[in-house]
């Protein structure tokens, strides 16, 4: 009864919030994607995401809900690494920059809460939920060294989680530049509770490094984004006449 209690309590809430109009618009921007490899922090990535959203309009309560579409690259990269081994007659190398790419389509929902600054300006801070569904990987590149030298130091597709879910917090600024046009500037954090990379202990791997076999223990991959965004954010404002 009480969850009944709740829903229809957040259907009212959000019929008054789109009544009187809603923003919309594109924004896009830096993204900085890092991993937790069971424990162990990569080198962060470096890619970009864009997004379409959709919030109500609340000029009394600066509380609106919203909702976005997205599309971003998350993962990390390796850099600066030295090795030694069977591939360069056991001497000490550095093994090129590598990354690894998850691109994901993402849907958030959540609210905002607004404050004037002057000048027409506001700033808020955001709270949403979002799910994840994993389209690609770059991956790949690294499925012929596998198949190689039989070993699996490197994530392959196999093992990938197409669909993942976390949260998202920030803020922002949004600055009008006409009575229906503005523009937005976003920071978000953003992370994922569930695992992008799942792999289970694999035992007698080869290390075409060192010429031995070894363990691989369960590969745990979760992600984390940190995103600077701009924008453009277009007014659809609803008068009621009597």
């Amino acid at each position: 009864m009480l969850r009944i209690i709740v829903f229809f309590s957040l259907m009212c809430f959000a019929q008054q919030q789109w009544a009187q109009g809603f923003a919309f618009g594109a924004k896009g921007g830096l993204t900085l994607g890092v991993q937790d490899w069971n424990g162990f922090e990569q080198d962060p990535l470096f890619k970009y995401h864009g997004i379409l959203f959709i919030e109500s309009l609340t000029e009394e309560t600066g509380l609106s809900i919203f909702a976005q579409a997205g599309y971003h690259v998350k993962g990390s990269a390796i850099r600066n690494q030295i090795a030694f081994g069977l591939l360069n007659n056991n001497q000490v190398f550095r093994l090129p920059p590598r990354e690894f790419q998850f691109k994901n389509i993402s849907l958030t929902v959540g609210a905002k809460k607004k404050y004037d600054i002057g000048g027409s300006r506001q700033a808020y801070y955001l709270f949403g939920i979002r799910g994840d569904y994993t389209v690609g990987t770059n991956l790949e590149q690294y499925e012929l060294f596998t198949e190689l030298y039989n070993t699996l130091i490197f994530p392959i597709n196999g093992f990938v989680q197409e669909f993942n879910y976390g949260a998202t917090l920030g803020g922002g600024l949004e600055f009008p530049i006409a009575e229906l046009v503005g523009t937005v500037l976003e920071f978000t954090i953003n992370p994922d509770f569930s695992y992008q990379y799942r792999q289970p202990q694999i035992n007698a791997v080869y290390n075409p490094y060192t010429g031995n076999n070894s363990s691989i223990g369960e590969r745990l991959i979760r992600n984390l984004t940190i995103e600077v965004t701009a924008g453009f954010r277009f007014l659809r404002k609803i008068e009621y006449i009597d």
